[in-house]
């Protein structure tokens, strides 16, 4: 499963999920601002970062981490004083590292040179299988578990979390992303998952609306013109037409039109 894309989208739309992590809320969530920044002269690029628009609050720098790295902390901080040299040297900053479980974390010997910034009350370290969820849970934070989830877990929660989007929100537009989130997850984390399955969890109405029902509608709508169309070779060919001139017709590949002949054989 690949995470960082699903934690930053989760950031960007329930940017608040963050600040829960942290463990303190801004004053207000508006003041912040969900990117990526480059830095200049040098091909670094800090995928998740919330951007203050008061430059007297701390900027927040965070990074998702699923696999083993024993140099994380020293590429993450590397990024972190490169910004800050590049931009504003007396600018307050936080950082998150988010790993999987303690044991992706580099171990006491590799962090031994950074240990006094990560025992600091500006880095934050997050383990999620060791997050507690309960149904009194921010919305945001119960998503983000679902991520290191089991598959019974998966299906079990994505329901819940379904039904607290519907009564939580009444915003359309809104619960639809939030939909399309969830929706993102599990097929990310149970790619082998039954259409009856996705039904039970998010509903045929809801479902249809997603970003991925969609595609798959467009995928169907595709395939039956295509399935159209190869119906029609037969009779262009009797009428004298060539393969590369029915597939010129159709707007089809020549393989395609050879390998509907060849079917029909």
């Amino acid at each position: 499963m690949k995470t960082d894309h699903i934690f930053y989208r989760i950031f960007q739309d329930l940017p608040e999920t963050f600040f829960q992590l942290w463990g303190e809320l801004p004053e207000n969530l508006n003041d912040y601002r969900f990117d990526s920044v480059e830095l200049k002269q040098t091909s670094f690029r800090i995928d998740g970062v919330f951007l203050p628009q008061d430059i007297e609050k701390p900027i927040y720098f965070t990074e998702v981490q699923f696999q083993k790295d024993e140099k994380i902390y020293l590429r993450l901080f590397s990024e972190i004083f490169t910004y800050l040299r590049d931009n504003d040297p007396e600018l307050h900053w936080c950082a998150m590292i988010i790993f999987k479980s303690r044991s992706f974390e580099p171990t006491e010997e590799q962090r031994k040179s950074v240990q006094p910034l990560l025992d600091s009350p500006l880095v934050k370290r997050i383990y999620l299988n060791e997050l507690e969820v309960s149904e009194t849970t921010p919305l945001g934070v119960q998503i983000i578990q679902l991520v290191v989830a089991k598959k019974k877990q998966v299906l079990e929660r994505v329901t819940v979390l379904v039904n607290q989007v519907r009564q939580q929100f009444t915003d359309e537009n809104y619960r639809l992303q939030l939909l399309n989130l969830l929706s993102v997850i599990v097929l990310e984390k149970l790619p082998q998952i039954s259409r009856q399955e996705l039904e039970a969890m998010f509903s045929i109405d809801d479902l249809k609306k997603t970003r991925f029902a969609q595609e798959l509608m467009a995928e169907s709508k595709a395939e039956g013109e295509i399935e159209g169309k190869l119906k029609v070779i037969p009779g262009l060919l009797k009428e004298g037409f060539s393969v590369e001139k029915i597939a010129e017709i159709l707007e089809l590949e020549v393989e395609q039109v050879r390998q509907a002949l060849a079917n029909l054989n």
